[in-house]
């Protein structure tokens, strides 16, 4: 057991480094488009929320729980915990809405001319700014919740029904209550994956038949490329697919964690493991599919290179 206990600490630290530095280097890519002149994309705006909320599940759980696992006297206040608890729910929530709304968007913007997606191709970026705005406030309502459940280890309130989660507690209630708060919860998650699934099954039926459309056109080409849009739906996909598998995994040792009266630190520390793995790689995810990262370490290394440079070597 204290094998397990060492590599999973080892593991939420690897996270937790790797990770904000993935969503730090994305941060810095957005910054270094917006001052080189670079045109945005609307899907941009999504990906930046989206950075935002990955920062906030790696700090709010991945910095206290590396604090704890390696002896760092580390005990929060009872304003501590409900807070950590409350910002890792909303950036776990704002991170399903943005994938949500990516996937959404990115449907309308491939669909057909003709179909009746056609109307919404030149309103939809408008409602960008707002569905995401909307999304932050949804999930702060929703998980109002864990302020309320959640105290310090060492609170003074005089409180014996807890479940223990390390350096933080949680208020056990009956079987009834504790059902209807899990639906609260899953209500809004449920929906994202439900508008995700229609999303990515809608996006890969229009690449399919966009394919069968233009194959003899591509038979023709010697060095065919993929549309900027393809290329697009194809990273789309990949995050969907990637937040999916991720979630499954951390909803599954969710649900163990809460079957269990008083479950032991190792399984809380894998349950962090698992809901950290999509914050970590994404960024990375990203990164590897934008073309103009690409460019601008093109463009770089020809700065660097330049004449002058060459003649000083």
């Amino acid at each position: 057991m204290a094998s397990v206990d060492v590599t999973t600490d080892v593991i939420i630290l690897t996270q937790t480094v790797v990770g904000l530095l993935g969503n730090f280097s994305l941060f810095c890519h957005y910054i270094i488009l917006y001052f080189t002149g670079y045109r945005s994309r609307s899907t941009d705006v999504i990906l930046q929320h989206l950075i935002v909320a990955n920062f906030l599940t790696l700090l709010s759980k991945g910095v206290p729980q590396t604090m704890a696992a390696f002896g760092w006297e580390y005990s929060p206040s009872d304003f501590g915990c409900k807070m950590i608890f409350f910002l890792h729910r909303v950036g776990r929530g704002v991170s399903m809405g943005s994938i949500c709304l990516l996937s959404v968007f990115q449907v309308i913007t491939i669909s057909p001319q003709n179909s009746r997606w056609a109307e919404l191709k030149a309103k939809a970026p408008q409602h960008i700014v707002p569905s995401m705005c909307l999304c932050w406030m949804l999930q702060m309502l929703v998980n109002v919740v864990f302020p309320v459940n959640i105290t310090g280890k060492y609170s003074d309130k005089n409180i014996t029904n807890r479940r223990d989660f390390g350096y933080c507690s949680a208020l056990r209630y009956d079987e009834t209550r504790s059902i209807l708060l899990a639906l609260l919860l899953l209500l809004p998650d449920v929906s994202c994956l439900g508008l995700m699934l229609w999303a990515s099954g809608s996006m890969v039926f229009l690449l399919y038949r966009h394919k069968q459309q233009v194959q003899h056109i591509r038979r023709n080409i010697i060095s065919p490329r993929s549309s900027p849009e393809s290329r697009a739906t194809r990273t789309i996909l990949l995050l969907v697919s990637s937040f999916v598998s991720f979630y499954t995994l951390a909803c599954t040792f969710q649900l163990v964690l809460t079957l269990f009266g008083n479950p032991s630190w190792v399984l809380v520390k894998i349950t962090v493991v698992m809901a950290a793995w999509f914050p970590t790689v994404s960024p990375f995810l990203l990164m590897s599919r934008d073309l103009t990262v690409h460019r601008i370490y093109i463009a770089w290394i020809r700065n660097a290179q330049s004449p002058t440079v060459r003649r000083n070597l």
